[in-house]
């Protein structure tokens, strides 16, 4: 009781620790105040007809899924499943041998006791895939993109972006120091006068999205090379929507147009067509990879990838390495949904992509006709405000290897149904 009085007199700070009403009622009127704060944002995205909700899977990722709430086979036709492999056997069963011999994880980061040999195997692999010198694996693509700019680049170079590149490469680039140069949509003459702007920079990387997944909208890599050569410019190219299945043996956009050996640096990720659980990677030059090593801060700060995501991915890299009859299969099957649904009226964004946005322009069209298809057995997602401009809204659909015919025109008719409910088609 004398030392609680003491520290009263003296107004010692720890009067609070003798008190805790005072300070519980201080903190439970921040947190109040935070509370109100946060839930007028979260009114403002409902009232935009913006919110997403979170639809819960009850079985495996594939072209027909269980979904909670739903009755019977649902759909699939909104996952980057590009190649169905996230539930092929051989790559379930990759990654379960995986978990059996190395376990679960590595509780540390590369450098310190989280490499094992499956890992380098891995980086072996997509180094042969992409054929570039070396790669090196990261927890995510975003990681990669968020780990590369600030390495690479220092004050005296400049990097030239695309403004509808992913929000990665935009939060990796202002993490570096270099000069920051951003041009026109896939805007070969704005890019050029950038370029002539950057000349005194004693590096230039041209930076961009092989293929935009918003839209489908694949990069003019040719012509990009094209200028890169003419003002010696490097190129960098994220494949994360075209790994696996673009070009004539899936190796992404580069191998498609034919300037993989024009092309210096690849970012791009597992947790889509290679298997499709997670992790990121990077491939270019033995001396970047080398240096990503030492100086990457998500590489030497972050967890290794699991062992069985690595055995998963690996498998599905071998099985593209050994034939590209999955690959090949996407281009019949993506032209059968794009022109169907152009017949029907639709107006779909892109060209010749796996990604079909459906454009609808109202976020609360979207999302409305998103939750009408799944009542008839479709699953797709309405695609609005921040992920996309506003008033630029859109349901993306996506096609995998392992829709059959059936399942797109399937597809097509409940969209079908849907567009003339809400005035979409005629």
């Amino acid at each position: 009781m004398l030392v609680r009085k003491a520290v009263h007199n003296l107004g010692n700070p720890l009067r609070g620790i003798f008190c805790p009403s005072v300070t519980v009622n201080r903190s439970q009127t921040a947190l109040a105040q935070a509370r109100a704060v946060l839930e007028n944002e979260l009114d403002t995205i409902r009232a935009g007809g913006t919110w997403k909700g979170e639809r819960i899977i009850t079985s495996k990722q594939g072209a027909h899924i269980n979904v909670d709430g739903s009755r019977g086979d649902i759909l699939n036709f909104c996952a980057n499943n590009y190649l169905g492999l996230s539930s092929h056997p051989e790559v379930v069963e990759a990654g379960l041998k995986a978990l059996q011999q190395y376990g679960a994880g590595l509780s540390s980061v590369r450098f310190i006791c989280g490499t094992q040999s499956l890992h380098k195997n891995l980086e072996r692999k997509l180094a042969e895939f992409h054929e570039r010198e070396d790669a090196i694996l990261y927890a995510s693509c975003f990681d990669a993109n968020a780990g590369l700019f600030e390495v690479l680049l220092g004050p005296d170079d400049a990097v030239l972006s695309d403004e509808l590149n992913h929000a990665s490469i935009i939060d990796g680039i202002r993490l570096c120091r270099a000069r920051r140069l951003r041009y026109r949509h896939m805007d070969l003459n704005d890019l050029e006068d950038q370029l002539k702007e950057a000349q005194s920079s004693r590096l230039r990387l041209i930076v961009t999205d092989g293929v935009f997944s918003m839209d489908g909208d694949v990069a003019p890599l040719k012509e990009i090379c094209d200028l890169a050569d003419r003002y010696k410019a490097m190129v960098f190219i994220d494949e994360c929507h075209a790994t696996g299945f673009l070009g004539p043996r899936g190796r992404g956009t580069d191998e498609m147009l034919g300037v993989m050996d024009r092309v210096h640096i690849v970012n791009s990720t597992l947790g889509k067509a290679l298997g499709g659980a997670a992790g990121g990677y990077t491939v270019g030059p033995k001396q970047l990879i080398d240096l990503l090593r030492q100086r990457s801060r998500p590489y030497l700060f972050s967890n290794s990838v699991p062992p069985p995501v690595v055995g998963c991915s690996t498998r599905a890299v071998e099985l593209l390495l050994e034939s590209s009859e999955i690959a090949q299969s996407m281009t019949a099957k993506t032209m059968r949904f794009r022109d169907s649904m152009t017949a029907a009226g639709f107006t779909i964004s892109g060209k010749a992509h796996p990604i079909c946005p459906v454009m609808l322009g109202d976020a609360r069209l979207a999302s409305q006709m998103a939750d009408d298809m799944l009542k008839l057995g479709v699953y797709v997602i309405g695609f609005s405000y921040p992920v996309v401009p506003k008033g630029k809204a859109r349901i993306r659909v996506q096609i995998s290897a392992a829709h059959s015919d059936e399942d797109i025109d399937r597809c097509v008719e409940a969209f079908i149904q849907t567009g003339r409910k809400h005035g979409v088609v005629s």
